[in-house]
């Protein structure tokens, strides 16, 4: 794939110049260095740490927040300088989330009164951008944005499309929105990051959108998958060659391809999880809901995935979408021939 980003504001496409982060006043006191080489970055999961890994190997310096301090050893072997508390993010000009879910970015984002933590909203300086990378709702990604706003901060949502080894890789896609300006300071943060960066113009709600869109094809392109290989297996047939010339011909793309092969060498070792998948499958189908737009298959994979979690498969990718597809056709006994933590299923 080239390695490109694509605008698609009003008026037609256009790839501007990437500009560097411009700041003169310091990240932080201690000594720490100038925010043109230092950002925050607060979500250290394997997709995370991933990305926070590939910044420090670029120059940059990257101070990660964590709850646990038995992970500071490990991030500091990575070129990250970790810490426990947030106060230590809040004098960057940029601030990298990449978290779970909703709640997990409302809590960094808004404070935890609990444990007297502060948030980005209240503790970032004016002019300071919050790089919003989660998979979240629009609804609440508005609502960071107005938030950011009203602080005179700014946000960008930027979610991606890839695993955790495409992170490794900077081999992600990443979908960009928010104002112009802002977009341009973080885009060389962006290009760090993944091959391609789509800038779909300035509301971020926009690109969560498309993420939790992206996801529900690539959910029921699984299902789909599952149950034709199923279908091949109960027939008493090889399902390696039906993908290769389905692959091969009508469904090239990456999705038909990797997930595909996952699927017939019943490979379902942890990549995106099963529940974090289901949180997504949920998203998309409020988003639906509240645009009067049916979407009755993602209503199917939900089904499914509940199965799935039901049976015990929490810990496997969310290709184990085809697992619960021989396990419906009769193949597999539900739950007795794979453990959470198995990388391949015998049928």
């Amino acid at each position: 794939m080239l390695n490109e980003e694509t605008s698609f504001r009003s008026g037609g496409r256009s790839a501007p110049e990437t500009t560097r982060i411009e700041s003169e006043r310091d990240c932080g006191s201690n000594g720490r260095a100038s925010a043109q080489h230092s950002i925050g970055f607060v979500g250290l999961g394997h997709m995370g740490t991933a990305m926070a890994a590939n910044l420090a190997a670029g120059g940059v310096q990257v101070n990660a927040y964590v709850r646990r301090a038995q992970q500071m050893g490990k991030l500091t072997a990575l070129g990250l300088k970790p810490t426990t508390s947030i106060a230590d993010l809040l004098d960057c000009e940029v601030v990298i989330s990449m978290l779970p879910d909703d709640d997990a970015v409302r809590e960094i984002v808004f404070g935890d009164e609990t444990n007297g933590q502060e948030g980005l909203a209240t503790g970032l300086k004016s002019g300071a951008i919050h790089l919003s990378m989660s998979t979240i709702s629009t609804a609440t990604a508005s609502l960071l944005a107005s938030r950011h706003a009203m602080s005179g901060q700014g946000y960008v949502a930027a979610p991606v499309f890839g695993n955790p080894d495409a992170a490794k890789a900077r081999q992600l896609f990443i979908v960009a929105a928010g104002a112009p300006a802002d977009v341009e300071r973080c885009r060389p943060l962006l290009d760090s990051l993944g091959q391609r960066t789509f800038v779909i113009g300035d509301d971020p709600a926009q690109a969560n959108l498309i993420k939790l869109l992206g996801n529900m094809m690539t959910a029921t392109t699984l299902e789909m998958l599952g149950e034709a290989v199923a279908v091949v297996r109960k027939r008493g047939g090889d399902p390696k060659p039906f993908i290769d010339i389905m692959t091969g011909t009508m469904f090239g793309g990456r999705a038909h391809k990797i997930y595909g092969d996952k699927i017939v060498r019943q490979a379902y070792a942890p990549g995106f999880l099963m529940p974090l998948a289901f949180k997504d499958v949920r998203l998309a189908l409020a988003e639906a809901e509240r645009a009067g737009a049916p979407m009755p298959l993602v209503g199917v994979v939900r089904d499914r995935m509940i199965s799935g979690i039901a049976r015990g498969y929490g810990d496997l990718d969310w290709s184990a979408l085809g697992l619960i597809a021989a396990e419906e056709a009769g193949l597999v006994s539900p739950a007795n021939d794979v453990s959470p933590c198995a990388t391949s299923q015998k049928s």
